[in-house]
Formats: C-alpha cells, structure tokens, sequence
C-alpha cells in the first residue's frame, strides 16, 4: 500500500480552516505564521512558497520577510527579536540553511520558545526529551517528526512492541521521531551511514524510517518482506534529475506492507504539520 499523502493533507487543511473560522470569530483575527528567509536557495524558496500556498487554504496568515543573502547575523537577530515581540504573530519559522556566514545556533535560540513552531529552541527540544507521551499540547514538537507520526496513526500501524529502525541521526528528524516512537513504546534502534552491519539491522525492522539524506539509499537488500517504509528524504535522483527519496521506492514496493512515495508522502504532511503547530501556538498564547 502506498500512503496517500495529498488526499491525507488536504483533510487536513480543511479542518485547519474551519478551525481558522472559529478563532476569527472567537478572537477577531486568524493564526499568523512568520517565515524568515534569508538569501535565495532553490529549494529553500520553493518550501516557502509552498508554505504561503498552504497557509491560505488552512485559513492562515503567513508572513514571509525576505532577506538578502548578504545580510549580518546580527541583522537576522534583530528581525527575529522584532517578531517575538509583534502580538499579531503566533508562530516563527527561520528556514534553513542560512547562509554560512550566520551560525545557526545563535539565530535559532533567539526564538521565543512560545513561538518557536519547528520546535528547535533548547526549550522545546528539552520538554520533548521529558514527555513520556505523545502530547502536543504544551509545545511545539518539529514538524517532520510529527507527519511521520501522523502516517503511521493514519494508516493502523500499532507501534507497541513494534522494532523501529530509524535510519538518521539529526536533531531535526533522526533524534526526535525516535523519542516520539520511543513514546509508543516501540524499540528503536537510531543509525547512520557508517552504522556496521547497516543493512543487517535494517532488515530485522518492521518499520524503518529513512531519513539518512542519500539518494535511493535504502534498497532490497535492507527491507525485510512486510515491511513498513517512511521515507522522509528529499533528494535528486543523479540519473533522472527528479526528485526522489532515500529509498529506491521501485527496487522495495514489492516487500513493504506500507511505503511513502517522495515525492507525495512525508513532505505533503510535514507543510500541515506546521500550521497545526502554528494553529496551537495561537492557543496557547491565548490560552497561557
């Protein structure tokens, strides 16, 4: 089975903006989403544009403040201090990468944490690593994470003694889907390229999340038959030049139970997942 990510997101958005409808009626404005680019990196401008797209039909307002690529870091501090203090603006999104001159970690920790909609601040990274459970509800847990999360719910997988291989190690996807996993008392095994034996420990995965950044990385010799696939790269295919995963989704379909294609699975959802974070971060504000 292959998961219909484009059918899942579109429910999605739609309860999104009648949600978006009844808190302009309760409070006089809609959720507002600001999207610091700085520079102009290809695939960067693509995502934002798709955010601004997904906005709209979730109801949303979203900001987008550009930035020439050669501003300072201290440039880029100061516009994020500026929406940290703006009342009319819930959720704060500095998309990545920066260019090289700004450090990332500086820029990111300037985020108020309450506003913090990709969950990166060492505030919320820290209470995701405290919860013994899935709650969203007091913090913003990144949106990749959560729309694998939310495939595998969708889709019937119960994860309860399930063995997850987790193929990735980064705090944006690799660490905290394990820990989300780790919640659904599922037993999780986190690797990475080097990892010895790769492909040995893979196969005894019942689910196995790719999300190493390689091209068709992950192929039959590394599927057990019935398998479970979420496939979060996003990568070019060297030979076609299209976009693809890190699974080579063609060599593997026969094997799997349930696989998500790249592209239309994972990044269908991970766009959704952030208005919702957007949406909450609205209510919390409201709500303390």
């Amino acid at each position: 089975m292959v998961f219909d990510g484009k059918s899942s997101a579109a429910q999605l958005l739609q309860a999104l903006e009648k949600e978006s409808l009844r808190l302009r009626e309760e409070y006089g404005r809609v959720p507002c989403l600001s999207v610091l680019l700085v520079g102009e990196d290809y695939g960067s401008t693509r995502y934002v544009a798709s955010c601004e797209k997904n906005a709209q039909r979730a109801g949303l307002d979203c900001r987008v403040i550009r930035m020439p690529e050669q501003s300072s870091e201290d440039e880029v501090v100061e516009a994020i201090r500026v929406l940290n203090d703006d009342a009319s603006v819930d959720g704060i999104l500095v998309q990545m990468p920066l260019p090289k001159h700004i450090r990332q970690e500086r820029i990111v920790q300037t985020i108020a944490p309450e506003k913090d909609v990709d969950g990166v601040t060492d505030v919320n990274v820290s209470q995701l690593w405290k919860q013994k459970r899935n709650d969203y509800s007091r913090f913003c847990v990144p949106c990749t994470p959560r729309s694998v999360m939310r495939i595998l719910q969708e889709s019937g997988i119960e994860l309860d003694g399930m063995n997850v291989v987790v193929l990735g190690r980064s705090n944006i996807v690799g660490m905290p889907v394990s820990k989300l996993l780790l919640n659904e008392n599922a037993t999780v095994t986190v690797c990475h390229s080097h990892t010895k034996d790769l492909a040995a420990i893979a196969r005894e995965a019942d689910v196995l999340v790719a999300a190493i950044g390689k091209a068709k990385f992950v192929g039959p010799d590394m599927v057990k038959q019935g398998a479970v696939v979420v496939d979060v790269g996003i990568n070019t295919d060297p030979v076609t030049g299209k976009m693809c995963g890190d699974a080579d989704t063609e060599a593997i379909a026969d094997r799997c139970r349930l696989i998500t294609p790249v592209p239309g699975g994972v990044g269908q959802l991970t766009i959704c997942m952030l208005m919702e974070n957007t949406t909450d971060c609205f209510k919390r504000l409201h709500h303390g």
